[in-house]
Parts: structure tokens; C-alpha cells; sequence
């Protein structure tokens, strides 16, 4: 059976070249030789519809879904869950990449182990302004009334949420962005399935970290993904018995 990689936040955009190449090394190298991967959301920056795949002002759009394409076409299994950037990756998207689209949170199933996967956003559940956005946003008809615009108007449009977000963030104490013990224990508890070892895996908050939980006297851990920079990368594996975690150059 073959490894499962894990991986989120990347932000990519015309502006993160260095986090672009890694991650094209990344999938033709380590994603290839393990055979299926999650994107655990936040892939890229900014996501204002599927036609940002053919915008000429954002070659980086079509360069990285190529190189999805082709991860998919040699056979490697791709699941992407939309972020809290990303949220309007759609079905053109999904079809042009090869990849499968994921609810959040998603489960895996491997081996009598439950892999339980989400952005994150979701849990931080302090933050009640957030929360209320998050709801907003992926509202379907704010959805529909939102890509209906022209893609210019709509670019223009995540710049400014983006913006404002970057504003918000930087008055707002650590703690409230971070998830919560009680969010994410609920999670887990729903997602409960007895034999099955319970695991949960998210990003969102790029606080890499490993966490104990107790969840009906059974201990849980549950694993944060790194963020990318131009300095680094990294990702999880999962080997069918265990989950460790890697450096990229």
C-alpha cells in the first residue's frame, strides 16, 4: 500500500516563486514516489473563481495545476480541500487538476485507523467574528452572486477581504486565531468509529505541532501542518501505522 502525504498553506501567487518551485520538485519527487496526496487548504493565496486557472496576470494559476495534472495523469491519487483563501475552488478546477474535491472536514480510512481531515478554520472557534465571515462566505448564493461579477471586479474584491483580514489579524491576541480544545474534541467525538485508531490532521493556524487529546478515555493526537515560506517546506506521512513529519529543502 502505498504512503499518504499531507500537506497545507501554501499560499502560492506571482509573488511566492521560490514556494512554487518547491512545491512542483515536491510533487514529481516525494508526492510521486508515495502515490496520493491531500491539500489541506489554503493552496493558493487568493482563489476568485475557476477562471483565475487561465488568467494571464496570474500565469502561476495555470502553472500549478498543470503540475497537478500531471501528478494525477502518472497515477498519484490528489485530494484537495478548499481553505480559507481558496474557498471558491470549484468543479472546472477539480477537473482540470485531477484532483478530487473534499468536504471539510474528510475522512480517510486505512488499516483500522481513522484519519480525520480539516483546514482548521472551522475550529477556531474563539474568534466568533471570524466564524461569522467563514459562515457569510460560503453561503451559497453570496457564492453565486460573488462569481457572477466579472473576474476583475472579483480580484479586486479578495484583495480587499484579504487586506482587511491582514488588519483584523494584527489585533487580535494569538490565542483567539488558534483552534480550540473544545472545537476540536467535538470533532473528533462525531467522527468517533470504535475499533478504528482516531487521528486528526488540519493546518490553518501554521503552528506546526503534535497534540494529545483524551476523547472517551481513549488518547488522540492530533497534527498541525506546517505553512510554506520561501525558506521551507514541509509534510506529513502516514505509513499505514504512524504519521511523521519531514523537511523540504
Amino acid at each position: 500500500m502505498s504512503d499518504i502525504l499531507f500537506i497545507s498553506d501554501l499560499h502560492l501567487s506571482m509573488r511566492t516563486p521560490g514556494i512554487a518551485g518547491r512545491f512542483f520538485a515536491f510533487l514529481a519527487n516525494e508526492a510521486r514516489a508515495a502515490g496520493e496526496l491531500y491539500i489541506l487548504g489554503d493552496l493558493f493565496e487568493a482563489w476568485p473563481g475557476d477562471d483565475a486557472i487561465d488568467d494571464a496576470d496570474e500565469p502561476c494559476n495555470g502553472a500549478v495545476v498543470a503540475a497537478l495534472r500531471a501528478f494525477s495523469d502518472a497515477g498519484g491519487q490528489l485530494g484537495i480541500m478548499p481553505g480559507n483563501r481558496d474557498f471558491l475552488l470549484g468543479e472546472t478546477f477539480a477537473r482540470r487538476s485531477g484532483a478530487r474535491l473534499l468536504a471539510d472536514p474528510s475522512v480517510v480510512e486505512r488499516d483500522g485507523s481513522r484519519l480525520v481531515l480539516a483546514h482548521g478554520d472551522a475550529l477556531c472557534a474563539a474568534d466568533t467574528d471570524y466564524q461569522a465571515f467563514r459562515r457569510q462566505v460560503r453561503d451559497a448564493a453570496w457564492q453565486a452572486d460573488f462569481l457572477a461579477r466579472p473576474l476583475a471586479e472579483r480580484k479586486a474584491l479578495a484583495d480587499a477581504l484579504r487586506l482587511q483580514s491582514e488588519s483584523v489579524k494584527r489585533d487580535k491576541p494569538p490565542q483567539l486565531m488558534d483552534v480550540t480544545t473544545a472545537a476540536a474534541e467535538q470533532l473528533l467525538r462525531e467522527q468517533r468509529s470504535e475499533p478504528a485508531r482516531l487521528t486528526l490532521i488540519h493546518g490553518h493556524t501554521h503552528r506546526p505541532a503534535e497534540h494529545a487529546h483524551e476523547i472517551d478515555g481513549e488518547r488522540v493526537e492530533r497534527w498541525v501542518t506546517a505553512d510554506w515560506s520561501e525558506a521551507r517546506g514541509e509534510y506529513l506521512r502516514w505509513d499505514g501505522k504512524t504519521l511523521t513529519r519531514h523537511a523540504l529543502p
